[in-house]
């Protein structure tokens, strides 16, 4: 898909024609106008990056249409190009907010160059735009749900470091929400009207994350076509958060560590030594200490990453959390399925807070996910949290270990029983011959634990 948008507005068949060849298909979506009021048309069903824009128009004039342009669509940058150049007109073109301005006949190798920082001035000012103060607020430190100890030891420490310049290394399980984290510091960082970048090493092809992290040149391997920048130099003066860092091999580690240590890079195939202020933020999920013994990271730059850790808890160890999480989701996919759902039960609640969520908490959002898309009421009930492959996954912990014995016969017996329910699809003859007890009896040992029928 075409990286960025041009729009050729000029009134000389041409001069379109001369400029269209310069740009492939592949890489550019261009279009053309003949007047300023075609061109102010379409730039309302397309989202253009760049306008090259002749001054001498017919009917409405190139400065009319610019400073229309500037007003309605402030992000997108506009060449101005003309056969009747003059000191007077280039003064008022660039007081209007031209980009640039270029006398015919246009030089390529003028022309081209600037369009290309054009476009790159337009990403860069809208990635800086999705970080809107509603943005801010989503992150602040008060957004965070939990009200365990660990967590808020957590929050505590995120919050001495958000305001430093300090390389933070995030810890955690696959699912704790290690990314939101990252996201929580930028944003009550000094740098949280900057860029924030993020690559995800695990997802980048590793052939590419040489060339995604420190860019490239034109030329510099089959398939680069054209400079390009990475994301370290794309989060100059804001935050660059690295996704599982512990993908990179050694020869990116040297590089990586190099970045920490200088504040410069060099991008791939080029000689230009870069100067970057960029804060990093990484994140792992693997124990980077036993990849340094078997020596498949390197010692001195998990230091230099690890100046401030963050450790995330698994949920399983913060289960009086869990309660909160649920009723968060529950109002979000709720309200995205246009769905009336209020509350859980208090019994599928407490399959929720038994349950060993090695998944962590992306692993309760879907569950909470699927139940509301399941559910038809009000209220979630048991049988849509999908108990069997809860309890399939639960033998062997040790969920009841803090329970009376008593309690911790009950809540055996009570857990068997609803296992055993779902089953059978709550078919209660059915569930009282698996189980080898009498109907009767079974509907009894349900009335006692509080199992309602809900099919």
């Amino acid at each position: 898909m075409p990286e960025a948008k041009i729009l050729i507005v000029d009134d000389e068949p041409d001069i379109r024609e001369q400029i269209s060849r310069w740009f492939p298909k592949e890489e550019y979506l261009l279009d053309e106008a003949t007047t300023g009021e075609e061109a102010l048309e379409k730039v309302k069903q397309v989202d253009f990056s760049v306008i090259l824009l002749d001054l001498k128009l017919p009917q409405m004039d190139g400065l009319s249409v610019l400073k229309q342009l500037r007003k309605d669509y402030p992000d997108t940058c506009v060449i101005i190009l003309t056969a009747y150049g003059d000191a007077e007109s280039t003064k008022k073109a660039l007081q209007a907010g031209a980009f640039d301005f270029f006398d015919k006949p246009i030089k390529y190798r003028l022309l081209v160059p600037r369009i290309e920082s054009a476009i790159e001035r337009f990403n860069l000012t809208r990635e800086k735009n999705y970080q809107t103060e509603e943005e801010q607020q989503k992150f602040s430190l008060e957004k965070i749900i939990g009200t365990s100890s660990k967590m808020a030891a957590m929050l505590e420490r995120i919050q001495k470091v958000a305001t430093t310049e300090a390389p933070v290394l995030i810890l955690g399980e696959s699912g704790t929400g290690k990314e939101l984290i990252a996201k929580v510091i930028h944003y009550n960082s000094p740098r949280h009207n900057k860029t924030l970048m993020i690559a995800d090493c695990s997802t980048i092809t590793p052939s590419l994350i040489e060339s995604e992290l420190f860019g490239h040149e034109k030329g510099a391997f089959t398939g680069a076509i054209k400079r390009k920048k990475g994301k370290f130099e794309r989060a100059h003066e804001g935050t660059l958060f690295i996704d599982e860092i512990g993908e990179l091999d050694h020869p990116l580690q040297m590089k990586l560590l190099r970045f920490l240590q200088e504040g410069t890079l060099e991008r791939v195939g080029g000689e230009e030594v870069i100067k970057v202020n960029a804060r990093v933020l990484a994140a792992t999920a693997v124990d980077l200490k036993k990849a340094i013994e078997a020596e498949k990271f390197r010692r001195d730059l998990y230091y230099r990453l690890n100046v401030v850790a963050i450790e995330i808890p698994p949920l399983r160890e913060r289960k009086e959390d869990i309660p909160l999480l649920v009723d968060h989701f529950i109002k979000i996919y709720s309200r995205k399925n246009l769905k009336p759902i209020r509350s859980i039960s208090k019994e599928a609640m407490r399959l929720l807070v038994n349950y060993d969520f090695r998944g962590n908490v992306r692993e309760l959002e879907n569950i909470i996910h699927r139940a509301v898309v399941l559910t038809d009421g009000e209220e979630i009930q048991p049988e849509v949290i999908g108990f069997d492959l809860l309890t399939a996954q639960q033998t062997g912990t040790t969920k009841y270990f803090d329970l009376s014995l008593k309690e911790f016969n009950d809540a055996c017996e009570r857990d068997y029983i609803l296992y055993q329910l779902n089953k059978n699809n709550w078919h209660i003859s059915h569930t009282a011959a698996a189980i080898g007890i009498d109907r009767s009896n079974l509907t009894l040992k349900m009335k006692k634990y509080g199992i309602t029928n809900h099919r």
